[in-house]
C-alpha cells in the first residue's frame, strides 16, 4: 500500500475506538473542530438522542453517539432487565485499506500519506462529488456555508463551496511527531492511537477481558483484513450489532465490482460494433 513513498513509507498507524470507555463527554469534537478550524454544525436538539450532530459530515469529522438502551450492562444469564445502559461511540473515517473514495476520485485530491491514512486535499477537490456516494459508510460529505460580508467565519480556512471535507487523522500533527487532537483529548483512552498492528492487539486482548467478564454483545468492528473493505484504519470494539450504531453490517468496497462492469460494458460495445459491420457487409452484397 505504501511501497509508493519508497524510503519515506512510516509504520501505518490508525485509531482503536473502545466504546466500552466511552462516556459521551466529546471532546474528541471539540479538540478535532479547534485543532482542524472545522466550523460548528448547527448545535440544534436533533430529538433523536442526547446529541446535537446526528452524523459524521463536512462540518463534523468526530461525531459521538448516544443509544439508550434497556438491557443490562452483562450477561448473567437470569434474562432480567432492571436498568438502562448507554451506549456511546465516536464515529470517525475509517481510513479504509481498499478505500473507494480514491478509486473515484478524478483530480487525485484523495490521496493515501505515507502512514496509510486517506487524506483530502482542499485545494485539488474541485466538489465533483463523486466520493460521496462511493463510500459505504456515508463519511464524506461536500461543505456548504453561507456566503457573508464581512465573513461571519474570519478564521475558517478550510473551503466552504462545495468541496469535500472530512477527517484527515490530523496528518499535520502526525507529520510533527503528535497524536492526532482528539485522541489527546480523550480522557478515557477511549479513543487510542498507534501502530494498527499493536492497536489489533491491543484490541484482541481487551475482547478476551470484556467477554470473560461476561459483557453483554462485546464484538470488534472492522479490525479484520480480509472483510469487505481490507480492515479499518481506524476500528471499534462495540457491545451491540453495528446497526445499533448506525455503522453497516458488512460494508463493502464500493468500487469492487467496476472491473467486471467494464469487461461487461467492452464485450457489449464490441458485440455492437460486430454487429453493425456484420449488417453493413450482408447489405452490400
Amino acid at each position: 500500500m505504501l511501497d509508493s513513498y519508497g524510503a519515506e513509507a512510516q509504520e501505518r498507524v490508525g485509531f482503536f475506538t473502545d466504546t466500552s470507555v466511552c462516556i459521551g463527554c466529546k471532546a474528541c469534537e471539540v479538540a478535532c473542530k479547534e485543532w482542524n478550524l472545522v466550523p460548528e454544525d448547527g448545535l440544534v436538539w436533533t430529538g433523536e438522542s442526547y446529541d446535537n450532530t446526528s452524523a459524521l459530515g463536512a462540518n463534523t469529522w468526530r461525531h459521538v453517539a448516544f443509544v439508550e438502551q434497556k438491557e443490562p450492562l452483562r450477561g448473567d444469564g437470569d434474562g432480567e432487565v432492571d436498568a438502562l445502559r448507554w451506549l456511546m461511540s465516536s464515529d470517525v473515517c475509517k481510513h479504509c485499506t481498499h478505500a473507494a473514495c480514491l478509486d473515484v476520485c478524478p483530480t487525485g485530491s484523495l490521496f493515501r500519506t505515507e502512514y496509510g491514512t486517506v487524506v483530502v486535499q482542499e485545494d485539488i477537490c474541485n466538489g465533483c462529488g463523486y466520493c460521496v456516494p462511493a463510500c459505504p459508510f456515508g463519511v464524506l460529505d461536500r461543505r456548504h456555508l453561507p456566503r457573508q460580508d464581512p465573513p461571519a467565519l474570519p478564521l475558517i480556512t478550510k473551503a466552504e463551496d462545495g468541496r469535500v471535507l472530512k477527517c484527515t487523522l490530523c496528518y499535520d500533527r502526525l507529520k510533527g511527531g503528535h497524536e492526532p487532537a482528539c485522541a489527546k483529548a480523550c480522557p478515557t483512552d477511549s479513543i487510542q492511537f498507534g501502530p494498527l498492528d499493536e492497536l489489533r492487539e491491543r484490541a484482541e486482548q481487551r475482547l478476551e477481558k470484556l467477554q470473560a467478564e461476561r459483557w453483554n454483545g462485546a464484538r470488534l468492528y472492522g479490525n479484520d483484513p480480509d472483510d469487505g473493505v481490507g480492515g479499518f484504519g481506524a476500528f471499534f470494539l462495540l457491545l451491540d450489532e453495528p446497526e445499533v450504531y448506525g455503522l453497516p453490517p458488512d460494508p463493502v468496497v464500493t468500487t469492487r465490482d467496476l472491473p467486471s462492469m467494464y469487461r461487461t460494458a467492452a464485450f457489449a460495445a464490441g458485440a455492437v460494433v460486430a454487429g453493425i459491420v456484420a449488417s453493413f457487409l450482408g447489405g452490400s452484397r
